[in-house]
């Protein structure tokens, strides 16, 4: 049998092969999601014999010596078909393991839309009020890394959500929350904008919601992208005058400094690391008794130095100064 190469004559591709599939052309806008719906309705029997969605389809089983690649079928290109599945791990807390999802491959523009909706649901499930199109512009930032070992992480009872991937990374991390700076090709603005709107929006939108978004290298390649939102304002105690005094920009950092305890040097630089704790994270890092750990953080939310973000704990502006002279 010849091989036949053919892009949206579906027509001609399935008269050749002598196939009447009972759906209509015209309900599908491409051949790639005609495929695919086609595959589905046939339940992968006896016309199709799928060994993967991007190796090979054997059509007409009579001569099981001739395969045929979806390439020369179709004009699927490599980021049309997403083909390693994201995994999404949601903690209750950092002392026991993560429920795992596993979004499974699917064409690009279905597998970002499963993506995004499965992370807003297991978040908001989790208790957290992140929006979706907040999840679906930074889900698609992973075609930038060409959809390579993705995972996502869900803490703090869904008001964060950490993105990581295994690409190529970003090397301007400033750039990237700056409208118009984009790395997008023309095969990904098929998919996706691609003009460098989609950080600068989560960024613009945290940051009025009392929010933050930090992007950071992965371990050995790849980028990490986290976001975190807080609708309450930070906590303040009127019955402190530190706190009173911090808030009126009367005690400043040469100030605080002195008044920091050996246990609260000790700890505060893993905030570098990992931008929101809790007690029982803290205390299983430095073993610190949760007690005391409750004490330190409580003096230094009335200082100023941390405000807290549901149960847990991040930096404030101030607070970020001083870290950075520990």
């Amino acid at each position: 049998m010849k091989k036949l190469k053919v892009k949206h004559n579906f027509r001609k591709f399935f008269t050749a092969f002598n196939i009447t599939p009972q759906i209509r052309f015209n309900e599908f806008n491409s051949f790639p999601l005609f495929l695919n719906k086609l595959l589905k309705t046939l339940n992968f029997l006896h016309v199709f014999k799928f060994m993967n969605p991007f190796e090979s389809i054997l059509l007409n089983p009579m001569e099981s010596n001739t395969t045929y690649s979806l390439e020369e079928v179709t004009d699927i290109g490599p980021l049309d078909y997403v083909k390693s599945p994201a995994r999404i791990a949601i903690y209750d807390d950092l002392l026991s393991s993560p429920k795992i999802v596993d979004v499974e491959p699917n064409f690009t523009r279905e597998f970002l839309g499963e993506l995004a909706s499965s992370i807003h649901r297991e978040a908001k499930d989790a208790g957290g009020s992140i929006p979706y199109s907040v999840i679906m512009q930074v889900s698609e930032n992973f075609i930038h890394a060409r959809f390579t070992e993705m995972v996502v992480s869900i803490f703090d009872d869904g008001n964060t959500i950490r993105f990581t991937d295994q690409g190529p990374g970003i090397a301007d991390k400033e750039k990237s929350q700056l409208p118009g700076y984009s790395s997008a090709t023309q095969e990904m603005k098929q998919y996706i904008n691609g003009v460098g709107s989609g950080l600068p929006i989560v960024k613009e939108y945290l940051e009025m919601k009392n929010g933050r978004i930090q992007i950071e290298d992965n371990l050995d390649t790849g980028a990490v992208v986290t976001i975190s939102l807080s609708e309450n304002k930070p906590k303040v105690s009127i019955e402190s005058p530190a706190m009173e005094a911090s808030s009126s920009g009367s005690l400043g950092i040469e100030m605080i400094l002195p008044m920091l305890t050996k246990r609260a040097k000790e700890f505060l630089p893993l905030f570098k690391t990992n931008s929101i704790w809790g007690v029982k994270d803290l205390y299983t890092t430095t073993n610190i008794p949760s007690g005391s750990m409750y004490n330190e953080l409580k003096k230094l939310r009335d200082l100023g130095v941390v405000t807290q973000v549901g149960k847990k704990y991040t930096l404030t502006p101030l607070g970020e100064q001083i870290v950075r002279q520990l």
